[in-house]
């Protein structure tokens, strides 16, 4: 049965089955939010074009963009430690398109306490969510605590702080450097935030190098978290997860450890995720959180439609005194494993088949 299925529906499945296995419950949002909700929050999400309409009552309601929010939204402190899996349309335009589209998308969110077991177990799930599609992946993770470390000893506005991050995450260095020049920052920092565009690689090596940089003590909590995780993905068998700080997430919704998912053959991303204090903060929430999200989308591109026959047998008849025949021999097909359509009169042009049997006049094959 699943063999019919699309990449992205069995991918899913595999997903859901994955999450059930380590309790993560299923959690299902309203089509419908707010307008509001997603215009106070638009750099939170991939996209900021929102669908809205005018409900009867006179709200104005929006067709979901985004899933954390809702979940957020819709949950309270009170209802204590959630660990809750979601597979949901949103609705926005592609990230590699035009005009809005509904999407398959499937996430994680963790929403409590957010300690180095919790950051370890959502970093593995988001690798072997990458791992149900290829084999051929990459996990890339950042803490934006130790970027913002770098950044704490240098008098800029906020402005300013956000060109330095663009620089960042473009791997950007000869725009850093003009950049710093002109916002008179100190040679360490510089040399600091060249390390972040630069350093890049396996993660246990790659911290061990950024440790051996002497960052400033406003680093320490970011490096410490990194090391634990680091431990965390050895004790779960995960590999392929890169340290990479031009993973940079909008750092009024984002906090402490970023990522990115990445697979062989698609250009871009598959996955996005992070802890997201922030944003429950600005919602009034006092939880800690932490998730991520599958493009599924994007898979699309991974493996194109299947041009695999339609159906294995066309089974073509004349006239009424037929039906009761070509309906004996459909049996008789399906009976043996084959897909058949039984069609009257001429093949329709874009079907496709492995053969096409045509009743004859006498009641037999031709």
């Amino acid at each position: 049965m699943t063999d019919e299925l699309r990449l992205e529906e069995r991918v899913s499945i595999a997903l859901r089955r994955l999450y059930r296995a380590y309790g993560y419950q299923p959690y299902r949002v309203n089509r419908f939010e707010e307008y509001e909700l997603y215009m106070r929050n638009k750099s939170f999400l991939t996209s900021e074009q929102i669908l809205a309409f005018c409900d009867t009552d006179g709200r104005l309601l929006a067709l979901k963009p985004d899933v954390t929010l809702s979940v957020v939204k819709n949950t309270r402190d009170s209802d204590g430690p959630m660990k809750v899996f979601y597979s949901e349309s949103v609705y926005r335009v592609p990230r590699a398109g035009y005009g809005f589209a509904e999407i398959m998308q499937t996430g994680v969110e963790l929403i409590g306490r957010v300690d180095a077991y919790a950051m370890g177990e959502v970093l593995m799930l988001a690798a072997r969510s990458l791992e149900a599609i290829s084999g051929e992946y990459a996990l890339d993770i950042a803490d934006l605590s130790i970027t913002e470390g770098v950044l704490s000893g240098e008098a800029l506005g906020e402005g300013e702080r956000r060109q330095l991050l663009t620089f960042i995450s473009q791997k950007n260095l000869h725009g850093l450097t003009a950049l710093c020049d002109s916002l008179g920052v100190s040679g360490q920092t510089r040399a600091w935030l060249a390390a972040l565009i630069t350093e890049y690689g396996p993660l246990r090596e790659t911290l061990s190098r950024m440790e051996a940089l002497g960052l400033p003590p406003a680093c320490e909590k970011g490096l410490a978290d990194l090391r634990a995780v680091a431990q965390l993905l050895e004790a779960f068998g995960v590999d392929r997860v890169n340290l990479d700080f031009s993973v940079v997430n909008d750092m009024n919704y984002y906090n402490g450890l970023v990522f990115s998912g990445f697979i062989d053959g698609i250009p871009g991303g598959v996955l996005s995720g992070g802890r997201y204090d922030r944003l429950m903060e600005k919602l009034g929430r006092t939880s800690e959180a932490i998730g991520f999200a599958v493009y599924l989308d994007q898979l699309e591109r991974f493996a194109p439609e299947s041009r695999e026959p339609d159906v294995d047998t066309l089974l073509l008849y004349e006239n009424d005194a037929q039906a009761a025949e070509a309906a004996r021999a459909a049996q008789a097909l399906i009976a043996r494993g084959e897909r058949v359509r039984v069609q009257r009169g001429e093949a329709p042009q874009r079907l496709r088949c492995r053969r096409v049997v045509r009743l004859g006049e006498g009641g037999g094959e031709q």
